[in-house]
């Protein structure tokens, strides 16, 4: 690994005016490669829902799986036999975790035939229809129950955390925390344009035992880069997709730290201060659900890579990846125990 060389006994020699330690930043910020105009991008639609009718059962509750605050698809108050025979006066009745639905609640929709369709769903839990029919004008009227457990999903959210080394004024320096201020802000800059934002994890300064010198001091920055909500714009576009913003802006990171190396190398004026160590750029990939929601494939195998809502007796307080258990717990997407 390729490092410039540090301070010791000439430090002071390296010592420099505060515009002229931020001056490789500034030379990079022009540098930097724009966005074009024809990559402002709109925020695409999510994808439509499967318009699969889903069919219930009265022996066990079938899962359902709905994007939070999307439509269901169409469910019916039918199970596989009742589909394929003809029911005499047939009557329907919903309920939810709330009580009866009705179609007077703009949050549901229920058509003669008792088909069920949730409207922006958000209310996870069990549903069930009640079914009264004659198979026969002259038979009793039957009774069934047919039961549904309904889940509100989301995307994971994806973003990258990526960490670099600076070498660094001493520890106590006012000098690193306003670098470390001019740093995000030209990161942020950066990936502006793609709707992306980057934000700063944590900063330590810390002493640098280094095999053939003595203690240097150096920054460990962590940061995530993540794309922005672009609003109820809709777009088709393959470029709007937040996870190709997201690349677009991880490319952009890595041009900017090779560029300083780059200027490193060539500049014939002192090194500042503060400057990145060739090298120590690291990127990784990180999936997250939001508070309340949690990936599971054992439990939902019919959605192994969703963010389902957390059942009652497990909770997420925060953007972890499972629900964690909780006895206390009592309701679906609980955030505390």
């Amino acid at each position: 690994m390729w490092r410039a060389a540090r301070g010791g006994a000439g430090g002071s020699r390296w010592a420099t005016a505060a515009a002229g330690r931020l001056l490789l930043l500034l030379v990079l910020l022009q540098a930097a490669p724009a966005v074009q105009p024809s990559e402002r991008f709109l925020r695409c639609a999510g994808p439509s829902n499967n318009d699969l009718e889903i069919v219930g059962s009265v022996v066990f509750p079938v899962k359902v799986y709905v994007k939070l605050n999307h439509n269901s698809p169409p469910i019916l108050c039918l199970t596989n036999h009742l589909r394929n025979v003809e029911l005499i006066d047939p009557v329907f009745q919903w309920y939810g975790p709330g009580g009866g639905l009705s179609s007077e609640d703009s949050s549901v929709e229920i058509a003669p035939t008792g088909t069920l369709i949730l409207k922006h769903f958000n209310l996870s839990g069990v549903y069930n229809c009640s079914i009264v029919y004659k198979l026969t004008a002259m038979q009793l009227h039957k009774n069934h129950i047919i039961k549904y457990l309904i889940y509100a999903y989301s995307d994971p959210k994806i973003y990258y955390e990526f960490t670099v080394q600076y070498h660094a004024a001493p520890c106590d320096s006012s000098q690193n925390a306003s670098f470390k201020k001019a740093l995000l802000q030209l990161l942020n800059k950066l990936v502006a344009r793609l709707s992306c934002e980057v934000k700063l994890i944590k900063s330590e300064c810390h002493h640098v035992k280094m095999q053939r010198g003595g203690l240097q001091n150096e920054i460990f920055f962590t940061f995530s880069v993540a794309p922005l909500d672009r609003g109820k714009h809709k777009c088709q576009q393959r470029a709007c997709a937040a996870s190709h913003r997201l690349n677009k802006a991880k490319r952009l990171i890595k041009i900017f730290f090779k560029r300083q190396v780059k200027v490193s190398r060539t500049c014939s004026e002192p090194l500042p201060d503060i400057y990145y160590i060739d090298g120590t750029l690291k990127i990784v990939s990180v999936d997250r659900c939001h508070p309340g929601y949690g990936i599971n494939a054992v439990v939902h195998p019919d959605c192994p890579e969703c963010c389902v809502v957390c059942s009652p007796g497990s909770y997420n307080p925060s953007d972890g990846m499972h629900c964690l258990p909780c006895n206390s717990s009592l309701i679906y997407g609980a955030t505390t125990c």
